[in-house]
């Protein structure tokens, strides 16, 4: 008895060795995750969560681009329409800046004019979800199958063409499960390195505020996100684009977030996405 006692109790103890300082401890894949960034002051590389450090890249997951160069790419959360999304467009084309807008299946419906307009002047319309829920807590395949689909389909339907494979995570929030499930649907996970408190449509920040807080967070292969619901956003986008380049930066399309040294022909070999002259010509009809 007294052996067995003490055979038990060395057992236990190995185990509790064994997890507690050999074995490596990992979320479980299921678990729901928020996404967040570890900003380290102006002009340096945010630090991406350690919660998903060791998964993130397999699962083609991104928070940065090209971080070796003053690369930043401009994205847009689109999740209602509140009247700046023309305004935003008009800047953009006056300051040549590329950008991505992820939309959900309500947006394309409700806004065809202006998902056209995003195609034509040569912005990537990316997805976020046909009812914007958390990706982490569909664990069902073909559910969250469709909350894809729906939106590839609304948006075919409208343009004609395929939706480029770019997802961004409403809420941002994610499992490694669900990280896993977008990329076997040929997505690529975007999350961000920037983004600041724009979407309280009845509290805005201040532009100088804004400006300030765009202009500090910009960094050598920064993901932005902004939200088209800000009045603030619109506002100084201008001045911001004008600032950041200023200060060295080139805007450049998620097309390029695995190279950015990729020439324009090779981008448009490995994605079904035309730059503005070619798109002018392809969506005539479109926009009759």
């Amino acid at each position: 008895m007294k052996l067995l006692k003490k055979t038990t109790c060395i057992t236990m103890l190995f185990n509790f060795f064994m997890t507690s300082t050999l074995l490596p401890v990992y979320a479980a894949d299921t678990n729901e995750l928020n996404w967040y960034y570890m900003a380290k002051g102006k002009g340096n590389v945010a630090e991406q969560p350690k919660e998903s450090a060791d998964f993130l890249k397999d699962c083609a997951g991104y928070y940065v681009g090209d971080t070796t160069q003053k690369v930043i790419y401009l994205t847009f959360d689109e999740g209602y329409e509140n009247g700046n999304t023309g305004k935003i467009l008009d800047i953009l084309k006056e300051v040549e800046v590329p950008a991505a807008f992820f939309v959900t299946k309500p947006y394309i419906d409700s806004q065809p004019d202006l998902i056209k307009r995003m195609v034509n002047e040569g912005h990537i319309v990316g997805n976020h979800s046909v009812h914007h829920p958390s990706m982490a807590s569909i664990h069902d395949k073909e559910k969250f199958k469709a909350e894809f689909t729906g939106v590839e389909e609304a948006y075919k339907n409208l343009i004609g063409s395929d939706m480029p494979k770019y997802f961004r995570p409403p809420m941002g929030k994610y499992s490694k499960q669900s990280l896993e499930m977008t990329k076997e649907l040929g997505y690529k996970t975007i999350f961000w390195s920037f983004a600041y408190k724009d979407w309280l449509v009845n509290s805005q920040p201040s532009e100088s505020y804004a400006i300030e807080k765009i202009t500090n967070g910009g960094h050598p292969g920064c993901i932005m996100l902004l939200h088209a619901v800000s009045i603030t956003n619109t506002n100084v986008l201008k001045t911001v684009i004008e600032s950041l380049k200023a200060d060295g930066y080139v805007f450049k399309s998620l097309d390029y977030l695995d190279n950015s040294n990729e020439t324009e022909a090779e981008a448009q070999a490995k994605f079904n996405y035309a730059p503005q002259k070619i798109l002018a010509q392809q969506y005539t009809t479109i926009n009759q």
